[in-house]
């Protein structure tokens, strides 16, 4: 009998020092039409950046590197799942939203390219704002009482300040990714407490999923067509939760909120995972590569619903022991679970 299983695709971030290669060890001879169409572009070919010899974050984590990389990792883990693996329900965190669009069938793998490496090209070309993160969960991943509200009230309070912006970007399991201009993120950073490595700014990363991205947004519209969208074969759930099912989704509003609200609002991967549990009841959660960064996040999610009675991080360490619930494709030890083949 099947395992059945809701894929997650990963968004920026997730191609480090370690996964350079990770394309050539995996991919190898997939890339061809990615590469041709880089190369159209007058861009660096993914192959190439795949295949440096050293990693490089000022040229691997730029946005018109980083997300065709990520995409193109992603997308092919994706068409490596078993067949003893039925895929329920497709979702992604951030940029993983465009991966999502073709592992569940609503745009071709091209066409999913072209969105993806359009939209991080602009992202790079204006970088507009930053992102920071912050934790509200303790060290056994359960949410420390009112921390999250009390975040989200000093996003809000230093907003409202004369010229800063700032607002929540993504809800990111236990925690908050943070974006504004840099007023609105000093602002921020001063403000909350040092805790471990956090506040964190994250490098070559905008203000994704605020309204500062209005531009990028109206840009993306202008240069990406509706011809380019179609139905999903495959349930798929966007950063607001919302499930666009096959044969009842509308393309133009697909399109709409793939270039319009996903880029200027809040990105909601917690409520998309816990969707996902509470919507589809997977056996498993397989997250593709590159990296396994978005491991803690998806089980941070699935704690503050106590999915399956996972309550805590103990009790997800010990169900990863003894009956995985979570894959991750882009750890070695875990990789062969989702790609073993019948």
């Amino acid at each position: 009998m099947k395992k059945t299983a809701v894929l997650i695709c990963p968004g920026r971030g997730t191609y480090n020092a370690p996964e350079l290669g990770y394309l050539a060890r995996h991919h190898a001879g997939k890339l061809a039409e990615f590469d041709a169409y880089r190369t159209a572009q007058g861009q660096e070919t993914v192959s190439a950046l795949d295949g440096a010899v050293k990693f490089s974050a000022k040229l691997h984590t730029r946005g018109d590197n980083a997300s065709p990389l990520i995409y193109a990792a992603s997308l092919c883990d994706a068409q490596m799942i078993s067949d003893q693996i039925e895929i329920v329900a497709v979702t992604g965190n951030s940029m993983g939203w465009y991966t999502a669009l073709a592992a569940g069938g609503a745009v071709s793998a091209m066409a999913g390219f072209q969105i993806v490496n359009t939209m991080g090209t602009l992202m790079q070309e204006r970088l507009i704002g930053g992102q920071v993160l912050y934790p509200f969960v303790n060290e056994n991943w359960q949410p420390i009482a009112g921390k999250r509200d009390e975040l989200l009230a000093l996003v809000a309070e230093i907003d409202g300040r004369k010229g800063h912006q700032l607002a929540c970007s993504i809800h990111l399991g236990g925690m908050l990714v943070v974006a504004g201009n840099d007023a609105g993120l000093q602002a921020f950073e001063s403000a909350a407490p040092a805790y471990d490595r956090y506040p964190m700014r994250l490098p070559n990363h905008a203000a994704f999923h605020t309204p500062l991205q209005a531009p990028v947004a109206a840009q993306g519209q202008s240069l990406l067509g509706a011809d380019l969208f179609g139905t999903p074969d495959t349930p798929m759930i966007d950063g607001r939760g919302a499930i666009w099912w096959p044969g009842s989704t509308d393309t133009a509003a697909l399109r709409d909120y793939t270039l319009g609200v996903q880029v200027v609002e809040t990105y909601d991967f917690t409520k998309a995972i816990q969707v996902a549990a509470r919507e589809f009841a997977p056996d498993v959660f397989i997250a593709t590569g590159p990296g396994a960064t978005l491991g803690g996040a998806i089980a941070q999610s699935l704690i503050g619903i106590n999915w399956d009675g996972i309550a805590d991080k103990a009790a997800f360490q010990s169900r990863q022991s003894s009956d995985p619930v979570l894959i991750a494709m882009g750890r070695d030890d875990q990789r062969p679970y989702a790609t073993k083949r019948s």
